[in-house]
């Protein structure tokens, strides 16, 4: 065998054992870059300072919506809702997702504000995945 036939013969494994690799190490996670959409609304629900009367329903015009990709700690996204309680993430890949606005806690148990979460799955590439509204206290 000659020479260039041995590199030529160690090229052509090298290329069928890489490439699979590659092809793997591809698989996008969730997060930005992909061609869905997750949307949906905030409804705000006022109550007088004890939480015993409900004085007002509506739409919550600029209140902050998060979205944390897959298993990620923090949040990767965050939008304002529009004047009617709108809000949406585009460009996701597929994957679970979490999404939550800032809440103030119905039991009196803290002054902080608290996290209403809902988890979202994008099963397939070019998915528009309305959730249900997303009630936060006020």
């Amino acid at each position: 065998m000659t020479t260039k036939l041995k590199r030529l013969i160690t090229l052509s494994l090298l290329l069928l054992l890489t490439i699979p690799m590659l092809m793997i190490s591809c698989e996008k996670e969730p997060g930005s870059g992909g061609k869905s959409t997750i949307y949906g609304k905030v409804m705000v629900k006022e109550y007088n300072a004890t939480f015993t009367v409900l004085q007002e329903t509506y739409y919550g015009p600029e209140v902050w919506v998060y979205l944390i990709y897959g298993d990620d700690r923090d949040y990767g996204d965050r939008i304002q809702t529009s004047y009617d309680g709108t809000w949406e993430f585009k460009y996701l890949r597929p994957g679970s997702y979490k999404v939550y606005a800032l809440s103030k806690d119905s039991t009196l148990q803290t002054n902080a504000l608290i996290p209403v979460i809902m988890e979202v799955e994008v099963p397939n590439k070019k998915q528009d995945i309305e959730v249900p509204d997303l009630f936060i206290f006020n």
